[in-house]
């Protein structure tokens, strides 16, 4: 395997990434901005998602395409981050036309990430309006990974999550990309050990290198989760991939459904009643297929191990903050061989 020049989604031509977040309150906001409109679907596996506009994205509704895609922390609150991005889009005269009417159109999902030790008390105005617009600004190829956007203020059973993400080069030469809020029921790594369950699809030193462990305890597939220290609730895995193959609204349908098993290979326990695990899948729609069926078999199985990737690279970045309930990655297992 082969990833792009940045090992981001961004490799995906056309495509554009923005974060914000806010520090004190230990949550943020990530858009993805395609150049135009693009095509776009979703997969949801977990039993507690928490959504925006997804019910657009069946290939049986009418829309054929999204102006932006928005993962956002704050749980339910959260969702004011897509007001705030179609609003900036509406300033920017793009959206769907009614008339002399634009309405952009901005799905969106959410994690829970409420109980992180960062301040919430924002009165009567939650923040996530303008992180919406903040993100939106401040959309381009090169961002950061770990404790940044949607990932600023995620936690997984073990260990702080963050913000991932991934890219390879497929054997046509077309691109898929990854991005995720890691803020898991589960763990991304192998028990209590500094091996991460993507390893296998691991790209170099990617995260750290380590592969697999020398032996398998049965205690490292023992299902540990945040249900083990009482904070039921406080979860939700969001992320999407973005190709820049030509695709319809069902085989973004199926491209989202594929991906879903990255998330399951990355994650242990996955797609449980308390996570939300929430894939969209988008496409630019600048390289046609040759093969409509043997290029979306290699298009959804290279999804899925970029979206393990994301994962494991999300977690491996994340960065220490004051009043953290989990430890980083780096801070648990950096001194360790």
């Amino acid at each position: 395997m082969q990833h792009g020049p940045r090992n981001l989604i961004t490799d995906v031509p056309g495509l554009r990434i923005g974060n914000a977040q806010d520090a004190a309150l230990k949550s943020g906001v990530t858009v993805l901005l395609p150049d135009t409109p693009a095509v776009a679907s979703v997969a949801i596996q977990g039993g507690a998602p928490g959504t925006r506009e997804t019910a657009l994205l069946e290939p049986d509704q009418t829309v054929a395409a999204v102006d932006a895609l928005v993962l956002s922390g704050g749980s339910a609150f959260g969702l004011d981050a897509g007001a705030g991005v179609q609003s900036r889009l509406a300033q920017l005269g793009r959206g769907y036309a009614v008339g002399p009417v634009r309405v952009p159109i901005v799905p969106g999902a959410i994690l829970f990430d409420l109980l992180n030790g960062g301040n919430k008390d924002w009165g009567d105005m939650p923040p996530y309006r303008v992180l919406g617009m903040e993100a939106l600004d401040a959309a381009g190829h090169d961002f950061a990974l770990g404790s940044v956007g949607a990932g600023a203020g995620a936690t997984t059973a073990n260990l702080k999550g963050g913000l991932g993400s991934a890219s390879q080069i497929l054997s046509s030469g077309a691109t898929v990309g990854a991005i995720v809020g890691v803020n898991a029921l589960g763990r991304a790594t192998m028990g209590d050990t500094p091996h991460f369950w993507s390893a296998p699809f691991e790209i170099g030193s990617e995260f750290g290198g380590l592969g697999l462990p020398a032996s398998l305890d049965p205690e490292m597939v023992r299902p540990r989760t945040k249900l083990d220290a009482r904070v039921p609730g406080a979860n939700t895995t969001i992320a999407a991939v973005a190709t820049d193959l030509i695709l319809t609204k069902a085989e973004a349908k199926r491209l989202a459904v594929m991906a879903h098993d990255g998330l399951a290979r990355a994650l242990w326990p996955a797609h449980t009643p308390l996570d939300g695990d929430l894939i969209f899948a988008l496409s630019t729609g600048q390289r046609p297929m040759r093969d409509s069926l043997g290029d979306m078999v290699e298009l959804g199985a290279a999804a899925a191990a970029c979206l393990a990737r994301a994962i494991a690279r999300g977690v491996f970045h994340a960065q220490a903050a004051s009043g953290d309930p989990m430890p980083t990655w780096q801070d648990r297992f950096n001194s360790r061989p």
